[in-house]
Order: structure tokens, then C-alpha cells, then sequence
């Protein structure tokens, strides 16, 4: 089964969805075969890498209220996240762009650990104050799951993956997402948000029943040939 995770690092709601999303797996019977990918989504494509404002005051111009209102929301996001295990210090997030942190996360995916590192920099951007969008600050983020240094510099420092974050921004649009956290299930059924770990393993089960609906069942079997035995 496949399973594809529309999402932004500088989403609080998508670290909280994907541990909800991981609690549902865990719980799925047969989840050893579940193939999860992340895809890139950016909610301000156009965000300058270096910003002065905190959360909060982002907040308040985004959405038209004080920053005291803004505050009260944020320890509201805060307060989910505690409850699937996760400390949010969202005063102390560096506002940047996201793209290089995208285009390292499909760096990591050809190293085969893109999962790792888009858990290390969702961990540095909502609990740590790291500035994702910063080289060094990404080039040690990437060697503490295993990366070599100097070729994530030398990616960084090109445009590699940047028209792989568009294709995916575009591909998710095609598809219906107008929002991030965004799972689709072998692009059949999709969950929006940051659901209950019920809601994703309900779907994990409803697709696997479906997959094995589509087995074609042996009502009788004779002498055949196997690539081992003819």
C-alpha cells in the first residue's frame, strides 16, 4: 500500500498529523507494508528566507487580530501537540522559506532516509528555534541522520529537486489539496488534517480489504510451471 503525505515543515499541524497518522500505523496489522512518501507543499511559497517576525506577530497581520490573540492561539496548537508527545515552542520558530528544506528532504529520499529527515527538521523548526531555511544550519541536520555534509552543500548551493517541489505543489493541487497535512491511500481515499489515529487506521483497513477484494481467488489448482520448477 501506498501512502503519500502532502506537507510543509512550517505546519505545526502536519508534525501533529503525521504522529497521529504513525499511532493509526502502528495499530494497522500490516504495516510492514505500507510504503509511506513525503511531498513537498509550501504554505508561503513566497515567504523570504530571513524574517524578523515572531509566530505570533505573523499570525496577528496573517489573520487580522492582536498579538495577545495570536498567543492565545498558538498555546492552543501548543497543547494538541503535547497530547501526541510533542513539545512546540512555536514562540521560538525561525519564520522562513521552506523550499531548501524541501529540496533536502528529496535529497534524503535518494539516500533512502527522507523519512528521518523530515522528522529531524520538523523536530529542529517546532522544538528547537532551528532557521530550516539556513545552509549550515540544513548541512547538520542532514549529517546527524547520516548524510554526507559536503554533497548536501553542494545540492544546496545548486537548484537540484527545486522543479521537483514545484511538480509536487502542482501535483497535489491537481488532486484536491488545499490544505496541509494531506494523506492519499493508494490514490483512492484521502484523509484532510490532522485526523484522530482511528480515522487513518479505519482508512489503512478499508484499502487493504479493497486490495485483497481485488485478489483473484483459486478455486482449483494443478501441475504449473514456477520459475524454480520448469
Amino acid at each position: 500500500m501506498n501512502v503519500e503525505i502532502w506537507s510543509d515543515i512550517a505546519c505545526p499541524f502536519c508534525y501533529i498529523g503525521k504522529r497521529k497518522f504513525e499511532d493509526g500505523l502502528q495499530q494497522f496489522s500490516r504495516r510492514d507494508d505500507v510504503n509511506v512518501t513525503f511531498k513537498s507543499f509550501q504554505l508561503d511559497p513566497n515567504a523570504e528566507i530571513e524574517q524578523s517576525q515572531t509566530n505570533a506577530e505573523m499570525l496577528a497581520g496573517k489573520y487580522g487580530m492582536s498579538v495577545e490573540k495570536a498567543k492565545e492561539m498558538t498555546q492552543q496548537v501548543e497543547d494538541q501537540a503535547k497530547e501526541v508527545g510533542l513539545d512546540y515552542k512555536l514562540e521560538s520558530s525561525v519564520l522562513t522559506n521552506t523550499k531548501d528544506a524541501h529540496r533536502l528532504t528529496h535529497f534524503a529520499k535518494e539516500e533512502g532516509k527522507m523519512e528521518e529527515m523530515v522528522e529531524r527538521l520538523l523536530r529542529a523548526y517546532f522544538t528547537e528555534g532551528k532557521h530550516v531555511g539556513d545552509h549550515d544550519t540544513l548541512v547538520s541536520l542532514a549529517e546527524e541522520v547520516g548524510l554526507v555534509g559536503g554533497a548536501v552543500r553542494s545540492m544546496l548551493d545548486s537548484d537540484r529537486y527545486e522543479d521537483i517541489v514545484r511538480e509536487e505543489m502542482q501535483e497535489g493541487a491537481d488532486i484536491g489539496v488545499q490544505g496541509v497535512p494531506f494523506f492519499v491511500f493508494n490514490r483512492k481515499y484521502a484523509v484532510s488534517g490532522a485526523q484522530p489515529a482511528s480515522a487513518f487506521l479505519e482508512v489503512l483497513e478499508k484499502v487493504q480489504e479493497e486490495e485483497n477484494e481485488n485478489k483473484i481467488n483459486i478455486v482449483s489448482q494443478g501441475d504449473s510451471c514456477t520459475d524454480e520448477s520448469c
